[in-house]
């Protein structure tokens, strides 16, 4: 997290030299600085997919419900990653435009789960 600190606070006090000249160069910066602070965070993904097969080991659930939970994670990751840069960009209908997308698409991608509950509430009634 220090790292993630660190390269974030350089890019910005980069970004703001070029604030007053040249603008469109700090946004670039700003970018750069957003790659890689998230492929530092995605080194720990590999962290989190060895805990999460640790589970799945210790309990008996479906491999699709976990496939569908990294799918959701990956969505929410990215439409917000990409949110935020069109935020900082001075576009924010185009922000909001791609939040709106993100959301439909983790309900679309999490359909299979709502209805395996529902039948699993089905089958207790029935």
């Amino acid at each position: 997290m220090i790292k993630a600190a660190i390269i974030g606070i350089v890019g910005v006090l980069i970004a703001i030299q070029f604030k007053g000249g040249k603008s469109e160069y700090g946004m670039y910066i700003a970018a750069a600085v957003c790659v890689i602070i998230t492929i530092l965070g995605l080194t720990r993904f590999e962290i989190i997919l060895d805990t999460i097969n640790r589970i799945q080991g210790y309990l008996s659930i479906n491999k699709t419900y976990f496939n569908i939970l990294f799918r959701i994670i990956g969505i929410t990751y990215i439409s917000e990653f990409a949110s935020s840069l069109c935020k900082d960009a001075g576009h924010a209908a185009i922000a909001g435009q791609i939040e709106l997308v993100g959301k439909l698409s983790i309900l679309t991608v999490s359909m299979p789960i709502l209805l395996a509950l529902l039948d699993t509430i089905n089958e207790f009634l029935a």
